[in-house]
């Protein structure tokens, strides 16, 4: 269901041998469950932490792996919990900006304050990488100049803000035997076992499958720079496997230079490949001040094991297929199963966890 990928045979003859032994947190979320069953494929001894909030945001349960795993909260990690590992994958995070702007302050509390626990915890514990999920978020409004890493950070949200902050705290821990990476993910969209659709190239093309409109939420002028969830995860591969003085505490922008598009040209892609849509403009649809445009030379120059394979036309396609291919309605993408934010407003509706996203007693709603 996912597309053939040459790099992992190429990947896998420069990845050290001995068996590494891999911690990879939110592994059940949208990236970690794209993203551990090709480690595993290239040999990694892969374990998960995972407050599995989103476990029931399932949409090709068939691809889920199974892998040793610990149900924690991110804020109640100990030193025990990462014993062992030669390095950490640390996705787990409260994951986009509608979460972010839900409680601002738990933003900060797990993506800023248990993100760096997490890192400082790590480096206690003997772990020899870091790789942190950071965002291209961070550069907020940046005018129309294609940013580098060394650009000024202008988040305009919670969680961009938390990611500055992170990385701000994490890189001063970096030893010669701890290597935190900084991989800035450009937007990211593709099919995934555990899917979203509050991400752009996703949405749009759920709404114009199921409705036949391609919903425009601002008014298409906002630059994004894009990346298939399966290019992501092919950083991810090329970090593990690179020699340490080519990722020691780097910034990476992940992604490459000609997936830099304009919402409206999102737009005219899908109504492209989907058949009988139109784009139509959702009620109070306004400019939207996270504009950027981002450079991703600097990965390609040293990481040349990063090939990204995806285009936005090539994403809209396989989303195109596995939605038609589902039935999917509007009901379902834009409900509890699949939007995060509401999966956790039906969460709290039960009582099945409180103010501060901690589980309790209450039975889970399905």
């Amino acid at each position: 269901r996912f597309h053939g990928d040459p790099s992992l045979t190429r990947l896998f003859l420069v990845s050290p041998r001995s068996v590494m032994r891999l911690l990879v947190t939110g592994h059940n979320g949208y990236i970690g469950s794209v993203l551990v069953p090709r480690l595993l494929a290239l040999g990694y001894d892969v374990h998960g932490l995972d407050s599995d909030l989103f476990a029931a945001c399932t949409f090709l349960p068939d691809a889920v792996a199974t892998i040793p795993e610990k149900r924690r909260d991110l804020r109640d990690v100990t030193r025990g919990d990462l014993d062992g590992f030669d390095a950490i994958v640390h996705l787990a995070n409260l994951s986009n900006d509608p979460l972010g702007n839900l409680n601002p302050a738990l933003t900060y509390a797990i993506n800023h304050t248990a993100t760096v626990r997490l890192a400082e915890l790590a480096r206690e514990a003997g772990v020899g990488r870091f790789l942190f999920a950071s965002s291209c978020s961070l550069y907020g409004a940046a005018g129309q100049d294609a940013v580098t890493e060394s650009a000024p950070f202008n988040p305009q949200t919670p969680y961009g803000e938390a990611k500055v902050l992170a990385e701000r705290d994490i890189a001063p821990l970096a030893t010669d035997a701890f290597s935190p990476v900084f991989l800035r993910n450009a937007t990211v969209y593709g099919l995934s076992p555990r899917l979203r659709f509050d991400l752009v190239v996703n949405n749009l093309t759920a709404w114009a499958v199921t409705t036949g409109q391609i919903l425009l939420k601002s008014d298409g002028t906002p630059w994004r720079p894009l990346v298939h969830v399966e290019d992501v995860c092919r950083s991810i591969e090329a970090v593990l496997a690179a020699p340490r003085e080519a990722i020691h505490n780097e910034a990476f922008n992940v992604g490459r230079s000609s997936e830099n598009y304009q919402i409206r040209e999102v737009a005219e892609i899908v109504g492209d490949v989907v058949p009988d849509c139109a784009v139509a403009f959702a009620g109070g649809a306004s400019p939207d001040t996270r504009s950027y445009q981002v450079d991703f030379s600097k990965i390609q120059r040293h990481l040349p094991n990063f090939q990204p394979v995806w285009t936005v036309r090539d994403g809209v396609a396989q989303l195109y297929a596995a939605f038609r291919d589902a039935d999917l309605t509007p009901e379902a993408f834009e409900g509890p199963q699949y939007r995060r934010l509401k999966r956790l407003e039906a969460l709290l509706d039960a009582g099945a966890i409180d103010r501060d996203l901690r589980w309790t007693d209450a039975p889970i709603p399905a």
